[in-house]
């Protein structure tokens, strides 16, 4: 299997004082437009997810439809995976993916999440990875004992290039 692991967006500051709860939080018309351009970028690098997951938190939905929609994936396929929550465990999103038995999945969420994930994945005591807001990482399953190895991680600013 290979999954590709994107961060969600620029979010409305959580600082500003007319900012809805963390759960609530969408991206701002600039995390809309450069989470547009970096999924145009992951569409070049020719990503093709068979199955999307997504936290239910509103700014890594609205990142994972952005991204569905430029990699030619249906929006009302998308699943909201409550594994992906910010705070979550990266086992149970790695058995939620697993589930699917599909050979790419792509799965939107947050930091240091994200981080945790792949850490997990290639078997690191800690995170040592950072992705950026609409930044991706990419895994792939190296044998049926499980093994994971990461094949790249790339900057949103990368993406948004080969977008371009």
């Amino acid at each position: 299997m290979i999954l590709y692991l994107v961060r969600h967006g620029i979010a409305v500051d959580r600082t500003d004082p007319k900012c809805p709860t963390d759960p609530e939080r969408p991206l701002t018309a600039r995390g809309v437009q450069k989470s547009r351009s970096a999924a145009l970028g992951l569409r070049e690098m020719g990503a093709k997810p068979d199955a999307i997951l997504t936290s239910p938190y509103v700014r890594a939905a609205q990142t994972a439809e952005i991204f569905a929609e430029a990699l030619g994936f249906p929006v009302e396929k998308i699943r909201v995976s409550e594994f992906l929550k910010p705070g979550d465990n990266p086992a149970e999103t790695l058995r939620e993916a697993a589930k699917l038995r599909v050979k790419e999945v792509a799965c939107f969420g947050h930091a240091p999440h994200l981080d945790r994930l792949i850490a997990y994945l290639v078997e690191a005591r800690t995170a040592f990875t950072e992705l950026k807001k609409a930044g991706a990482a990419c895994l792939e399953q190296a044998s049926s004992q499980g093994r994971w190895e990461l094949r790249w991680m790339i900057v949103p600013k990368v993406l948004r290039e080969l977008g371009d």
